[in-house]
Formats: structure tokens, sequence, C-alpha cells
């Protein structure tokens, strides 16, 4: 669990999936649940034009959060993921406890501010 100052949702979310894969010692089989539809679609669909365009859009703009891209791509080479996504704030048992997980991390980094 943790915090960032000056950060965005999706690379928060591109950390959380990059951080759940490392903490996996051996290649799995993993689902990983989302309610990104950023991180799903971009791992998923995106990211392969963006590697065949080096790392570019399709109108040829950097990718944003690039860096944490080729983290995640090199990361999830290792297992067999299948992504899913949830929708937030509906009562998905899994979401709620990861939202207030991040809830607590961001209280906790202000209260050491």
């Amino acid at each position: 669990m943790g915090a960032e100052e000056l950060t965005t949702n999706n690379r928060m979310e591109l950390m959380a999936a990059i951080m759940a894969l490392r903490a996996l010692t051996r290649p799995c089989r993993v689902s990983l649940w989302t309610d990104s539809e950023y991180l799903r679609r971009g791992i998923t669909e995106w990211i392969h034009g963006w590697i065949k365009r080096g790392w570019k859009t399709a109108s040829r703009q950097p990718v944003k959060n690039a860096e944490l891209w080729r983290a995640l791509h090199e990361e999830a080479q290792r297992h067999a993921i299948e992504w899913h996504w949830v929708k937030g704030h509906s009562g998905h048992p899994g979401n709620e406890r990861a939202d207030a997980l991040a809830n607590e991390a961001i209280d906790e980094m202000l209260a050491r501010a």
C-alpha cells in the first residue's frame, strides 16, 4: 500500500497493477480486476500499437505514462493474465476494499505532511 503526491488516478492504477504483479514470485495464471478502463484497454488493446510506433499514440504523440506502461508490460510478460473490468463504486467487494486501502494510504500520507 502506498500513496504519492502530485500524481494522477491513472498513474496510481498503473502502479497498483505493476506492484501486484511484482509481488508474485513465480509465473502465475492471474485474474486481475480493475475499475479503470484506461488500464484494461491500455494493456489489452492500445499497447501493441504504442510499441510498434515507438511509444507514440495513433496521432504520433508521446504515450502518457510510458515508463509505467513499459514496466507493466514487462511484468505482464511473466504471467498468463485475464484482465477484467468492474464498475467502480458499485458495491463490488474487491473494488470497495481497494478503494478503502487507497484512501487509508492517502490519509497516512497527508498526516505525515
